[in-house]
């Protein structure tokens, strides 16, 4: 799919509702948003514990417009295996129409980084026609902003506070697109609601083909990440921007840059600066300090060499 059509796309009827319990400006409900209108057939929704679950199914409310059940952090990739296991035995036995009924996975940083991932690795490795939507706010955020595995370097969160003995996070982001992509899924794309024609075009194409699919969203956090929530698309922007967050899909070995990253790839003088991503967030005030642009080193050099590592992926591809 090369375009999207704005007239039907306004026409369809929300997926999601209003009066869920997001925060103001939270980049959640907007990748939700745009997932569930890239598409037309019948949908399960599966989503692990997290933000996203909690806001939207405060008892006896649900902001789901769509048949969706809730498991546990450790197993939305085996619950949702296990229905799209259902629905093959279901269509088998004639007691199913022929029509595709997509399974889709929501899960948070904490719920596919860390205490999810053997379920997801699982899931993949078996070959299950699903599509997980992991939407990355780079921190525990539902359980009082802890780091995880997908919490940058330099990150201030409550159990990587900022001290005289270290400075945020120590340790880097766990690679996790590039992780699946190892699976040998057929396909892995990264994403974010402020691109949001490159987002729908990822999930309408993940959708035309058979078997695990993996999208990463970055979905900024005004609380978690210490900025006015008028900002959070502005930051999704400075994320790709930068490449502190390349927009990029693997499709069955094929590398490919998209959208913004295209366009810095063809003209790299586009590329800014990661100061300009961090300078927007308290969570990296500290970094920005007198004495710290040692730090600010380090991360520009790590962003660069990963930046410069797609580039070579994406060249030897063609």
């Amino acid at each position: 799919m090369s375009t999207i059509n704005l007239r039907e796309l306004a026409r369809k009827g929300p997926k999601l509702l209003p009066g869920h319990r997001h925060c103001s400006g939270c980049g959640v409900p907007v990748a939700v948003k745009l997932v569930l209108a890239a598409i037309d057939e019948p949908v399960v929704v599966v989503t692990a514990t997290g933000c996203l679950q909690v806001a939207t199914t405060i008892f006896p409310y649900t902001s789901w417009h769509v048949p969706w059940i809730h498991n546990a952090f450790e197993n939305a990739s085996a619950t949702a295996a296990g229905i799209e296991a259902a629905f093959k035995a279901l269509k088998k036995r004639g007691a199913l129409g022929g029509g595709k009924i997509h399974v889709v996975v929501f899960g948070g940083d904490g719920g596919t980084y860390d205490i999810g991932f053997q379920s997801l690795s699982g899931a993949i490795e078996r070959g299950h026609d699903f599509l997980y939507i992991l939407y990355d706010n780079e921190a525990y955020m539902n359980t009082g902003i802890q780091r995880s595995g997908g919490t940058p370097f330099g990150a201030w969160t409550t159990t990587s506070p900022v001290g005289k003995l270290i400075p945020g996070k120590p340790q880097h982001k766990k690679p996790i697109a590039d992780i699946i992509v190892a699976h040998r899924a057929p396909y892995v794309a990264t994403a974010t609601p402020a691109h949001w024609a490159d987002l729908i075009m990822k999930v309408k194409k993940a959708l035309s083909i058979e078997g695990p699919k993996f999208i990463h969203v970055l979905t900024p956090c005004p609380r978690g990440w210490r900025y006015d929530s008028s900002l959070s698309m502005e930051v999704c922007r400075l994320a790709v921007d930068t490449c502190y967050f390349p927009l990029w899909e693997h499709e069955k070995g094929i590398w490919r840059l998209t959208d913004r990253s295209l366009a810095i790839f063809k003209d790299p003088k586009l590329k800014k600066p990661v100061r300009e991503f961090l300078r927007v967030q308290e969570r990296f005030r500290h970094l920005l300090m007198p004495g710290n642009e040692g730090l600010i080193k380090e991360f520009q050099d790590y962003v660069d060499s990963v930046w410069s590592e797609l580039v070579k992926r994406v060249q030897a591809s063609n």
